[in-house]
C-alpha cells in the first residue's frame, strides 16, 4: 500500500495525489482543486486534471493535465504563474504540463476517458 498517495475525484477529473516523502497535505489538496477550475475554465471541455505531484526537496508542485486537444498546451505557461500567485508560491514552484493524446487512442464515455488519459500518461498502469 503506497501511504504518500492518494486518489480524489473532483467532478469529471479523477486525480492522484503523490507526495514524494510523506502524506499528501491539505495543501496538495488546495493546489488539485485551484488548477481543476483553472483547466476547466481556460482549457477545452476534453482536458483533464490527471496528476498532482509534490516535490518534498524542492518545495515544488507538478501538475499533470491530459487532453486530446493540442491547443490546451498554450495554456499552461499562464495558469502555471496563475495558480502560483493564488498559492502565494514562486512561478517556479508550479509545473503544468499538458500531454496530448489522439482521440482514437481514448473512449470518451465518463470514467474511461479519465482511466485511459492516466494510463497514456503514464500515471497508472495498464489494467491487466
Amino acid at each position: 500500500m503506497d501511504f504518500e498517495t492518494e486518489w480524489k475525484t473532483l467532478g469529471k477529473h479523477r486525480v492522484r495525489l503523490h507526495a514524494t516523502r510523506g502524506f499528501p497535505t491539505d495543501t496538495m489538496h488546495t493546489v488539485a482543486d485551484l488548477a481543476r477550475i483553472a483547466i476547466e475554465n481556460n482549457m477545452s471541455a476534453r482536458a483533464r486534471l490527471v496528476e498532482v505531484i509534490y516535490r518534498d526537496p524542492d518545495k515544488a508542485y507538478d501538475i499533470f493535465v491530459g487532453t486530446t486537444m493540442s491547443e490546451d498546451r498554450r495554456c499552461a505557461a499562464q495558469l502555471e504563474v496563475a495558480i502560483a500567485t493564488v498559492l502565494g508560491l514562486l512561478p517556479e514552484q508550479i509545473t503544468v504540463t499538458v500531454n496530448t493524446v489522439e482521440q482514437t487512442e481514448v473512449d470518451l464515455n465518463f470514467g474511461v476517458y479519465e482511466r485511459l488519459l492516466s494510463q497514456k500518461i503514464g500515471s497508472v498502469p495498464p489494467i491487466q
